[in-house]
């Protein structure tokens, strides 16, 4: 969504910012027995604002930038990047970061949820005491994960405190996500117990849960006003958010392990087997199907989509670039290992990270690679992308941050 970035007053020429005449236009159409839960719907227009800013390009607050995991941003990434520091954090790591007011936020295989400042320093720790396998997201006040003992947690943003924790029966090995529609907002999660779950952000109390047929390992992906999840069961399942009632399925028959990322009526996503899909939601038509090739290698990857492309790592060690219309491929690129973290597009590069221990830019017109950097490890998980920076988390726990010197 692009924002109008001024307003001026013509009587007296104050400047005004977007989200205060939003905030205004709001306040001025609560009635009295609206104004009791204003502070509530303030809330969530700020966060529904910082999850759609990405053209101000300074939050990276959810896995893959945005609800609708689509790994997109709006402005050019550094042309020649340079780290600018690293730190360890004391454990193996499979999450990915996020970012919020500067602040990074992750998980490590110890139950450590770790919170870094801007320059490098650790803020805070929560232990959870069970492993963090997926990224937290950023909801207002809180930043919320999931574990491996299968309780999704909320602690406080600016001191790491505890504020409340909601069980599932197995564990939870991917992201949460949040819908807002109006004054209300659900946190979503996938866990091993067959059900996706919704909570209530403020009190972690249950609102509604679907079962599905086996493990739900990926995020849901969100957009107008749909959830879209895979599982183990080979189905892909539309929701409805407000309802939590199962709108459609299309069944795949082989297991996703990963998630989708939604692009108007496109979700686009791989299976354990290698093929990558193209499929309508609504018409829940499968409108193109590349089998994965020879050499096999499962689909754990989630596409980045913008610019008329589909771009997606696998197992088989290679990039994918497709015609998101038809999924005619464009290039492919080959690392020397594994590709399971996914990319992010900018409007002409890719980055991305591998299990040989590199990360990567390449130009999307092309494949060609632009700049690389030996990070000394392999690299499972997923940048996060701000402006002029980007975050990378490596497997054997370092943080490293990169950018324009």
């Amino acid at each position: 969504m692009q924002l109008p970035p001024r307003h001026e007053d013509a009587k007296d020429h104050k400047v005004f910012t977007f989200n205060e005449i939003f905030l205004v236009q709001l306040c001025a159409y609560v009635t009295l027995w609206q104004k009791r839960y204003l502070l509530t719907v303030i809330l969530y227009v700020v966060f529904f604002l910082s999850i759609h800013a990405q053209s101000r390009d300074n939050e990276w607050p959810l896995f893959r930038g945005r609800a609708d995991l689509a790994g997109k941003i709006e402005s050019e990434l550094p042309a020649s990047p340079k780290l600018l520091w690293s730190i360890k954090t004391g454990g193996t790591t499979k999450s990915s970061p996020v970012i919020s007011e500067g602040n990074v936020y992750f998980g490590n295989d110890k139950g450590s949820l770790i919170a870094v400042s801007s320059n490098g320093t650790v803020k805070w720790n929560y232990e959870s005491g069970s492993s963090i396998d997926a990224a937290p997201m950023v909801f207002g006040n809180k930043i919320i994960f999931g574990a491996s003992d299968g309780i999704l947690r909320a602690v406080d943003k600016n001191s790491g405190k505890l504020i409340w924790s909601y069980t599932t029966d197995n564990q939870i090995a991917g992201s949460a996500n949040v819908w807002v529609a109006g004054n209300k907002a659900g946190i979503v999660a996938g866990s091993y117990d067959y059900y996706l779950h919704c909570v209530d952000p403020e009190t972690g109390k249950v609102m509604w849960k679907i079962e599905t047929e086996n493990y739900i390992n990926g995020t849901p992906a969100i957009l107008n006003g749909k959830i879209v999840f895979g599982g183990c069961d080979g189905m892909i399942r539309i929701v409805d958010p407000l309802t939590g009632k199962q709108k459609d399925t299309v069944n795949i028959g082989v297991y996703i392990a990963s998630s989708p990322a939604l692009s108007y009526d496109m979700a686009y996503f791989g299976d354990y087997d290698g093929t990558k899909y193209g499929v309508n939601i609504s018409t829940k038509r499968i409108v193109w199907k590349i089998p994965g090739n020879e050499e096999g290698g499962a689909i754990l990857a989630i596409p980045a989509i913008g610019n008329n492309s589909v771009v997606i790592g696998s197992e088989d060690k290679y990039l994918y670039c497709y015609n998101s219309s038809d999924g005619k491929l464009l290039w492919k690129y080959r690392t020397n290992g594994r590709i399971i973290g996914s990319a992010v597009l900018s409007p002409t590069k890719i980055l991305f990270a591998g299990m040989d221990g590199f990360v990567y830019i390449l130009g999307l017109a092309d494949g060609k690679k632009l700049w690389s950097f030996n990070a000394g490890t392999p690299v499972g998980s997923s940048p996060a992308v701000i402006k002029s920076k980007f975050f990378i988390l490596t497997e054997d726990g370092r943080l490293l941050a990169f950018g324009s010197k």
